[in-house]
């Protein structure tokens, strides 16, 4: 097994990197946001559903009222609703940014499962002090973003750039889908916070029905079906849903099959064979792969605003999954305690000492 799980995670988020990048390109090119979503989702649907019906199929018995209204309300409530907040956010911000806020989540997901009573705070403890001081520093570094630009950084010119992403990029400046007015960057922080209370609410929905594959199946459908209900009433043009044989097509193609079938995929194996904090370790890697991307292919310029912001989220989501672990091993120690009989665990009151790493 030994370094397989990593390598494999390092390949996804460069997967969810060249998501980031071709949505961007096709966003810029005129593709509307709500088309993409839809395209990009019933695209995920077929190439889940094979999977689905192989290895999961013994499962559908299980599946009742009860189990489809939850997954539908999950999806409606929160796959569609973050989805669109996020594409529409993203015409008006970069991908690095984009990324950079999106990494977020899991301590926006922490601060709502604290509020419901659903996550232990424990604040005498460092752990637990360490989770909150991590989820105020997530949360101040993604509000820098939006308020605060700052001067341009100067940055050596990549010498690789694309020639049809530069004049994609140059034909939406000069349209002005670029807004310096950070309502993108708000658009996106709403999405975190809508995929943060999905999370909470498909966690739920995994307890009664846990077959990965035919949820998504379903919840891209419904996620599908309804944002292109949502492009029939906002644009009942035809021509909005052509494709043609261009940057459209094929972002809606690896949107579908790499950016959402072939890497939920492997993040599954990954979590079933080393656990999901493993895989959470690994979001602030896309950052990374996309600020380079965007550098090198897009000639994407940061701002110190973004810079400062990004440090601070990366930093505060590293607090908030140290906080996690630490937690989880303590707790492990007490249950191995109290099966031995032994009640008062060393390891228990002096454990938790260590400062969070740096």
């Amino acid at each position: 097994m030994g370094c397989m799980p990593t390598a494999a995670m390092l390949l996804v988020q460069i997967g969810f990197a060249g998501m980031n990048l071709l949505s961007k390109m096709a966003l810029d090119n005129g593709m509307s946001p709500y088309v993409l979503i839809a395209y990009r989702s019933l695209m995920a649907a077929v190439f889940l559903a094979p999977f689905a019906f192989c290895f999961e199929r013994n499962m559908w018995v299980m599946m009742n009222k009860k189990v489809f209204f939850q997954i539908f309300l999950s999806s409606s409530l929160g796959m569609t609703v973050s989805e669109l907040l996020f594409f529409v956010g993203f015409k008006s911000t970069s991908p690095t940014v984009a990324c950079a806020i999106g990494n977020m989540v899991p301590a926006l997901t922490f601060a709502i499962a604290a509020a419901l009573k659903m996550e232990a705070v424990r604040l005498g403890t460092h752990a637990g002090q360490a989770k909150v001081a991590g989820t105020l520093v997530c949360i101040g570094g993604s509000m820098i973003m939006p308020f605060y630009k700052g001067p341009l950084l100067r940055i050596w010119a990549s010498p690789v750039h694309w020639r049809y992403a530069e004049q994609t990029t140059a034909a939406a400046a000069a349209a002005g889908s670029h807004s310096s007015s950070g309502l993108g960057d708000v658009l996106i922080i709403l999405s975190c916070v809508a995929w943060a209370v999905w999370l909470i609410m498909q966690n739920k929905t995994s307890e009664n029905f846990s077959a990965p594959y035919t949820s998504t199946t379903i919840m891209s459908l419904v996620v599908g079906v309804e944002c292109a209900g949502v492009s029939a009433a906002v644009d009942r043009s035809l021509s909005a849903w052509s494709l043609g044989l261009g940057i459209r097509l094929y972002s809606v193609l690896y949107m579908g099959v790499v950016g959402w079938g072939i890497t939920f995929a492997v993040m599954t194996w990954c979590i079933q064979v080393r656990g999901p904090l493993f895989v959470s370790m690994f979001s602030p890697v896309v950052l990374v792969v996309v600020a380079i991307l965007g550098w090198a292919v897009l000639d994407e310029q940061l701002h110190l605003g973004s810079a400062i912001g990004s440090v601070l989220i990366v930093g505060g989501l590293y607090m908030v999954l140290w906080g996690k672990r630490r937690e989880a091993k303590l707790d492990g120690n007490a249950e191995h305690d109290v099966k031995n009989g032994d009640g008062s665990s060393s390891n228990a009151k002096t454990g938790d000492t260590d400062p969070p790493p740096v």
